[in-house]
């Protein structure tokens, strides 16, 4: 018998591959009940896997429609994003080595490090290397890797040998999805290949995630709960849902307006 988030994996392929499946289809080939199918095609559908048809499913309509845009992300929940960036920006000391994921978020964090008269910064973001390219004292380290177009970011295998040879002491982490029970997960399986191996890299690993991230889960698990040092969030997050992550060992920093930590 599968596990709910393996079922959906394989329904989403099963989609993907045939171009449209039934509820019945679906129900007959992983021997799960016609209401559990509705309920994952539901789940996939929010996750933008595929699209809900009366009746069944179809496939997505473009390979990258799972993932909107890093401009169209960009748009999104600004202000929070900003403020969380100035709570993580607190959490940076002179001299430390950072790694930045690649994210709207740690965008607007690259942004904030120009002060700085002495940090090492890795990343695999193309945004965050042209942010950070001309300041001086940023001694500044690029992964390399194929660049998604949709992320904006460097991944594969080249990029995963760069990160492995190097240790870092902050990682300051994206993420597409941030659940309780099932960790972080990205739609991109070698993007999730690739933030795997930052978080073996790093001593700390400080996720950076708008409260629309909870609750949600993408095709490719690449981290768990226990992987996260701290999760930095903004003051629309759930509480109980924050509690739910600091009863598993995560530091809950809370940005308010303005970037203020509570």
């Amino acid at each position: 018998m599968l596990f709910e988030e393996e079922r959906k994996r394989q329904i989403a392929d099963y989609v993907r591959q045939h171009g449209r499946a039934s509820v019945q289809e679906l129900s007959n080939h992983f021997e799960v009940s016609e209401s559990t199918v509705r309920r994952d095609l539901s789940d996939l559908e929010e996750q933008e896997l595929l699209r809900r048809t009366h009746g069944g499913a179809v496939a997505a309509m473009q390979s990258n429609s799972s993932e909107p845009s890093f401009v169209e992300k960009e748009d999104r929940f600004q202000q929070q994003k900003l403020d969380i960036a100035k709570a993580a920006l607190s959490l940076i000391r002179e001299g430390d080595t950072i790694m930045l994921d690649s994210g709207t978020t740690t965008y607007h964090l690259a942004k904030l490090l120009k002060n700085f008269q002495r940090l090492t910064v890795v990343t695999n973001s193309v945004m965050v290397a042209q942010e950070l390219a001309n300041e001086k004292s940023i001694e500044l380290l690029l992964t390399g890797g194929m660049l998604r177009p949709e992320t904006q970011a460097m991944v594969g295998p080249f990029a995963e040998r760069a990160i492995a040879s190097v240790h870092v002491d902050k990682l300051f982490l994206a993420t597409n999805g941030f659940d309780a029970e099932n960790g972080l997960s990205t739609p991109n399986l070698i993007e999730a290949a690739t933030k795997n191996r930052m978080i073996k890299s790093a001593d700390e690993v400080i996720l950076l995630a708008d409260h629309s991230k909870f609750g949600k889960v993408s095709f490719s698990r690449f981290g768990e709960i226990k992987d996260v040092t701290t999760l930095i969030t903004d003051s629309l997050a759930s509480p109980t849902v924050l509690q739910s992550f600091e009863e598993k060992g995560i530091v809950i920093v809370l940005a308010s307006n303005g970037g203020a930590v509570q």
